[in-house]
């Protein structure tokens, strides 16, 4: 109930904001702590709180590298930034994330541009509401929103640490996730029945594959401490926002439920404040493996906690990826 209140008055946390802070607001001390040119990767940036972030990024001065399956619509999110702040640097690639073969194809592009990368923002995600496949042949939501985002991080990852290590500045990584990661029940969350799904149901396929993008964070995270690695990785819940996803299915919430609860609604600036919480301010220095929620600290599922679950999942996801990229005999 404390909670409750907290979201609808947007008391300030211990980072000095809440849930009515925006993304702008959350930044605006930074730009002069922000080190010159930092690069930013950032997936579904070209609607939503994704549009948003890559604006608000650019206007504090980060090179933004817009993914796009849809390179009219990603053209049209670069002329709006464009307009706004004409000396943003603003780069648009083809990426389908639900496509192995796209992801790779992208990473090879991006790596020939011979930029940095400081800054990995897993934010797209997909809803499907009947059963669909992606070209790999796995489960269009769970293929998108995590194992297209676990591949694009394996294959990035190294550029990150690298970048971190000749820079001296702190790479990090943010997955976009949602609170309802919690509706996962153990018993539920089995690798083989998200790929394959046989009795299907589109939500739970989104939030198995939420519940999945906080359990890579807390595995990378290991992986990275490891080896000190100069990278952080962190989940966000940037909050109940009414976005494509939300609008595409009606069985998750409707627009009644909407209407009813519009107080505890964010606006799309508010949705993306905690990602860029997370990516710029200096406040999370060397933080990594954590949930924010409302740009703070917050507690997620035990099964999300679960470190032997992170392990196992990041370990049948790498064997996976192994075996796609093995070429046909």
């Amino acid at each position: 109930m404390k909670e409750t209140l907290r979201y609808l008055i947007g008391v300030a946390g211990p980072s000095g904001f809440g849930s009515n802070s925006t993304a702008e607001q959350v930044t605006e001390d930074t730009s002069s702590l922000i080190p010159s040119q930092l690069t930013a990767i950032i997936t579904g940036a070209t609607s939503g709180i994704g549009a948003e972030t890559a604006r608000v990024l650019a206007k504090r001065g980060v090179r933004v590298v817009i993914p796009a399956r849809d390179l009219k619509k990603g053209g049209e999110v670069r002329e709006r930034i464009l307009k706004e702040n004409p000396k943003a640097n603003i780069v648009l690639l083809e990426l389908d994330l639900s496509s192995f073969a796209s992801i790779r194809r992208f990473c090879s592009a991006f790596f020939t541009l011979g930029l940095p990368l400081n800054i990995l923002i897993n934010n797209a995600g997909k809803y499907c509401q009947k059963l669909e496949f992606s070209d790999d042949k796995f489960e269009m939501t769970f293929a998108t929103n995590y194992l297209g985002h676990f591949l694009l991080t394996e294959i990035l990852l190294e550029k990150m640490v690298e970048t971190a290590g000749k820079t001296g500045i702190e790479g990090r990584i943010i997955n976009v996730s949602s609170i309802i990661h919690s509706w996962v029940r153990r018993e539920g969350f089995k690798f083989s029945d998200m790929l394959y799904p046989n009795n299907y149901n589109g939500t739970q396929a989104y939030t198995q594959s939420k519940l999945a993008n906080v359990l890579h964070v807390n595995e990378v995270a290991r992986r990275l401490k490891a080896r000190n690695a100069r990278v952080t990785i962190n989940a966000v819940h940037p909050g109940i926002v009414k976005t494509g996803i939300i609008r595409d299915h009606n069985r998750l919430i409707t627009d009644s439920v909407f209407f009813l609860a519009s107080k505890l609604l964010k606006s799309t600036s508010q949705g993306a404040s905690t990602t860029c919480y997370v990516a710029l301010n200096p406040r999370v220095n060397g933080v990594s493996g954590k949930y924010f929620a409302d740009c703070n600290e917050s507690s997620c599922s035990g099964l999300a906690n679960d470190e032997t679950e992170a392990r196992k999942l990041w370990r049948q996801s790498h064997a996976l990826i192994q075996r796609q990229s093995q070429p046909a005999i």
